[in-house]
This record gives C-alpha cells, sequence and structure tokens, in this order.
C-alpha cells in the first residue's frame, strides 16, 4: 500500500516560492494520478493541483493558476508542486493524495483518491 509523504512546507513571504514534494519509497507513483490539496485554516479541503498517469495532463484551481506548477520525474518516483508569488491566502495544510483507478485522468474529486499524505503546513505571511 502506498504510504505518502509530503515535504518542502514552511515560511514564507508573499511573493515567495516554496517546492513541495510527494514521494513514496515502497511503490512507484508513476500509475497512479497524483493530487495536491490543502486546507486553510477554517475552510473546506480544496484540490489545489493534479497531474494524470504516465501522459502528464495538468489541471489547476483557478486560484493557483499562472503560479503553481505540479509535475512529476518518475525516475526519482517523486510528484512536485512548484508554488511562485505566494499570496497569503494560500497558508494551509497541503496533503498529496494518489488515485488508481481513475490515473488516466486528472480531477479534484476526492473520492477518487485512495491514499492520502500525512500533509506539510504553508504559512505566507509578513
Amino acid at each position: 500500500q502506498l504510504q505518502l509523504v509530503e515535504s518542502g512546507g514552511g515560511l514564507v513571504q508573499p511573493g515567495g516560492s516554496l517546492r513541495l514534494s510527494c514521494a513514496d519509497s515502497g511503490f512507484t507513483l508513476d500509475a497512479y494520478a497524483i493530487g495536491w490539496f490543502r486546507r486553510a485554516p477554517g475552510k473546506e479541503r480544496e484540490g489545489v493541483a493534479c497531474i494524470n498517469a504516465m501522459v502528464e495532463r495538468t489541471n489547476y484551481a483557478d486560484s493557483v493558476k499562472g503560479r503553481f506548477t505540479i509535475s512529476r520525474n518518475n525516475t526519482k518516483n517523486t510528484v512536485y508542486l512548484q508554488m511562485n508569488n505566494l499570496k497569503s491566502e494560500d497558508t494551509g495544510v497541503y496533503y498529496c493524495a494518489a488515485d488508481y483507478a481513475y490515473a488516466y485522468s486528472c480531477a479534484f474529486d476526492v473520492w477518487r483518491y485512495n491514499y492520502w499524505g500525512q500533509g506539510t503546513q504553508v504559512t505566507v505571511s509578513s
């Protein structure tokens, strides 16, 4: 079973950048669609970005288009979320999740995703 681990979170000033990583040490991720979700304080979990298996089709929430980029390095068995021009509203816990059954599509429906990481905190503040 997958055990996803996120890393790369931290405290950054508005306008700064962070790169989050999502990895699994035991299973290859290239057969899974991977989604990044976040939960801001007092808000529902929302999908941020996703990438499908193999073909590298991506999808982004409107709030992050042009600022965030999702990518995958199958050699390193890692999916990245590059976050640029960060805003205070990007603050939250970021989770990666893996979807096998619908791996060749890419969507933010939570029910698709069978495996979730523990999350990494991103705080954007001056």
